[in-house]
């Protein structure tokens, strides 16, 4: 077998063809949405003054909103600084949501404001309240978003929200993390993306996509979750210490992905619909996006597709990266009920497929290995996707505020093996392979509300299964991991200047060799974190944690069916993590400090040798970050810088030792800042990353900077449309980010950004 591509001509027809079609589609949509505007405005405002019945006692008022939140059905951001100290009114009766939320505040001497539809409880600008009195006395706003609810989680975190996501405009995860010094991303083409947090790779962290837990170690080569981040509404990382709720395996952390639903388009009964078009110059690649939304007696529908089509890329120095074509298609659908005594039922179904030629080793242009019979680039295919049902009570009253969820989540990775077949007449010879990971996953847990804070807890599983299949059955092998925990974690303000969190899990796992060899073990999980106001605008915050995660299972392509485990099996993996800062708030400007250290102890990285199914390390990550910005009505500014130093069984890492583990990352620096001109609907912005030249050990990582300059057009005569060009890599820098795999070795050229790029889109809703 051997490796073949359509031909160039046929590519182009196919591509060609494609293009005509959903550019025709989307100007169709885009010439229909601006009469369906106003019927859609005329379906929905009058909804805004319907009434609910509300019953939230004075209490805390973070507490006070998240009851809001669910009794009303719309979503509140509400800054930390602001709710500190802060003790909400009692609301009871059938009200109004703006009544609702009148009385509510009444007395706390918060005031808002809206920005791009987001409303912010607690913004201290008077001069901007984005509404008036009404006849009552109560303040008239529009819709109510929420944004980062779960940094109360951490004193270690990360939140992307949906207005950070549209600001970013992302094409790849790369680009949802890049005004983030202390996440990285490697490699260049999302097919081989890896997060690291810390400089902990994603695989050590409790990865979640809507609630569904991700089990996908199938190829070190490829990504580990391959996303598209078009799909997502928030982004919520938990450096370091992550709370026992975010689910078993927590080693260095969590990252839980959320993708749109239908509340964060619609407010009351209608329907709406978007259309996209984004077109690459570097590559010449256009994306289309599709999306449809409706409510209607409490029946919800949301449907999203995305595809993006073209070819490889030139970096700074003008070469072209073969192996870098766009061809990948997505997908998301959501279909939910809710009934009036608050019961809500969701069914969701994401897909994520890739498939081009990609270089032999997919996340490294090229690696000189003297090995004649494996050709420099072959097919790879891979297919991520999550299904998932959740339960879930909105209008909880007492102590009862459950959650049930079920999911099952699912990867694949596709492609040729080749061997030597000592025929040096034939051509590279080659065989199917396919690695599959499958994670069947699931919880019950319920919120006890308190009056000064909450309490988790619930009961979790897992039955995760890694395998390979390939046309030589003697080679397919699988590795099983069954594991069912109980959990519990409390929220608490017990001083008006302190926030406290606490929890503990146990975990139950039953590991399956290849062999078919079992072993079973039980582990003891605990984290504790607190934030205390030493003034009204300086926070110390500090934490620290244990984790048990039981045996991780190896990835599918070096599964070996001959491995022997021996006795005992593989080690369990434990970490030990800890964390201490300084957070400053005032006026708008804000500065913070924090350090940082993670132990992760045997973790393992199997290796196909019949003696090496057992290999683990002893991994050590320690740093700092530091940043500052201000923030004004219609903009802002902020620089952070991180320093991650990273050691493999005590010596420095390296990317090929750190597979799976962890990757030298150095000192990143970033800086973002944008502005809005209100009255003439436009956004300018942009950001930049710095990597000072790095050594570490006998390895020297080069230095980079680069600059990505974007501005966005809302003009008010089409308010339903939104145009926005950009331009990444400026400066037309030639480099690899410093999480892309084999920088630091002879023999690998590594995969190279692309070079100064333009894009232009535009986006049509109605």
């Amino acid at each position: 077998m051997t490796v073949t591509r359509l031909s160039a001509d046929r590519d182009a027809l196919i591509g060609a063809a494609s293009r005509r079609l959903l550019t025709t589609t989307a100007c169709a949509l885009a010439l229909l949405a601006g009469p369906l505007t106003m019927p859609v405005m005329a379906q929905t405002a009058p909804m805004n003054a319907a009434t609910r019945a509300y019953d939230i006692p004075a209490q805390p008022l973070a507490n006070a909103l998240r009851a809001f939140g669910r009794q009303s059905g719309l979503q509140v951001s509400l800054p930390a600084e602001a709710a500190r100290g802060a003790n909400s009114a009692a609301v009871s009766g059938t009200l109004s949501t703006e009544a609702a939320l009148s009385q509510l505040l009444s007395g706390t001497g918060l005031s808002y404001r809206i920005s791009n539809g987001t409303v912010v409880v607690g913004d201290q600008s008077s001069a901007v309240t984005g509404g008036a009195p009404a006849a009552d006395g109560s303040t008239v706003i529009g819709e109510i978003n929420v944004t980062g609810q779960r940094a109360e989680t951490s004193v270690s975190s990360v939140n992307i929200g949906a207005e950070e996501l549209a600001a970013r405009n992302p094409t790849s995860v790369a680009d949802v993390f890049r005004d983030e010094a202390g996440v990285s991303v490697g490699s260049s083409i999302p097919t081989s993306q890896k997060v690291y947090v810390n400089g902990l790779e994603e695989t050590t962290l409790a990865v979640s996509i809507d609630g569904s837990r991700q089990n996908n170690r199938v190829f070190h080569h490829n990504a580990t979750n391959l996303i598209d981040p078009s799909l997502l509404k928030a982004v919520d990382v938990d450096a370091g210490i992550a709370p026992a709720d975010a689910g078993p395996g927590a080693l260095a952390g969590s990252i839980a992905y959320e993708t749109k639903d239908v509340k964060d388009l619609l407010t009351a009964d209608g329907f709406g619909g978007m259309v996209s078009e984004t077109y690459n110059s570097n590559s010449n690649t256009f994306t289309t996006g599709l999306g449809g939304w409706a409510m209607q007696d409490g029946f919800e529908f949301l449907g999203f597709l995305n595809y993006g089509k073209g070819d490889n890329y030139e970096a700074g120095n003008g070469d072209e990266v073969r192996g870098t074509e766009t061809n990948l298609l997505s997908g998301l659908g959501k279909f939910a009920y809710e009934a009036e005594s608050g019961d809500r039922f969701e069914f969701s179904h994401e897909r994520v497929r890739d498939d081009a030629e990609r270089p032999y080793r997919a996340n490294a242009s090229v690696v000189t290995t003297g090995r004649t019979w494996e050709p420099p680039y072959r097919n790879y295919k891979i297919d991520r996707d999550n299904t998932v049902f959740t339960y879930t009570d909105t209008t909880p009253e007492g102590w009862w505020d459950p959650t049930v969820r079920l999911a099952y989540s699912h990867s694949s990775v596709d492609t040729p093996i080749f061997y030597d077949d000592f025929d040096a007449s034939t051509d590279y010879t080659s065989y199917d392979g396919q690695g599959e990971s499958g994670s069947l996953n699931g919880k019950f847990e319920n919120k006890f509300a308190l009056e000064n804070g909450n309490i988790v807890a619930g009961l979790d599983f897992y039955r995760d299964k890694i395998e390979l299949d390939t046309e030589r059955d003697t080679e397919d092998a699988t590795e099983r991991a069954r594991n069912v925990g109980i959990y519990t974690q409390v929220r608490i303000e017990p001083l008006d200047a302190m926030r406290l969190s606490f929890g503990g899990r146990a975990d139950k796992q039953w590991f399956e060799g290849t062999t078919g060899e079992k072993w079973d073990h039980s582990g003891l999980s605990g984290n504790a974190s607190v934030e205390y106001d030493l003034t009204s605008f300086l926070t110390a915050k500090a934490g620290a944690s244990h984790v048990w995660a039981g045996i991780p299972l190896a990835e599918a392509f070096i599964m070996n069916p001959n491995w022997n485990y021996g006795a005992e099996g593989p080690e369990v993996t434990t970490a030990n993590n800890a964390t201490a800062g300084l957070e400053f708030h005032h006026q708008g400007f804000t500065a913070e400090g924090s350090l940082f250290r993670s132990m992760i102890q045997d973790a393992r990285v199997a290796k196909w040798a019949a003696a090496r199914s057992n290999l683990n390390y002893d991994v050590e990550t320690w740093g700092f970050e530091v940043g500052a910005g201000y923030d004004w009505t219609d903009g802002f500014i902020k620089v952070k810088y991180a320093r991650i130093n990273a050691e493999i069984d005590g010596k420095p890492a390296d990317s090929d030792t750190g597979n799976y583990l962890t990757t030298p990352v150095g000192d990143i620096i970033t800086v973002s800042a944008a502005h809005t001109f209100s009255d003439w609907g436009l956004t300018v912005g942009g950001d930049m990353e710095f990597a000072p030249e790095f050594e570490d050990g006998a390895n020297t990582y080069a230095a980079y900077e680069v600059v990505n300059l974007y501005t966005e057009w809302k003009p008010e005569q089409l308010s339903h449309m939104t145009f926005r060009a950009e331009v990444q890599n400026l400066l037309n820098e030639t480099y690899a980010s410093r999480a892309t795999y084999g920088q630091e070795f002879g023999n690998v050229t590594p995969l190279y950004e692309q070079g100064r790029t333009f894009l232009l889109s535009v986006k049509a809703t109605f």
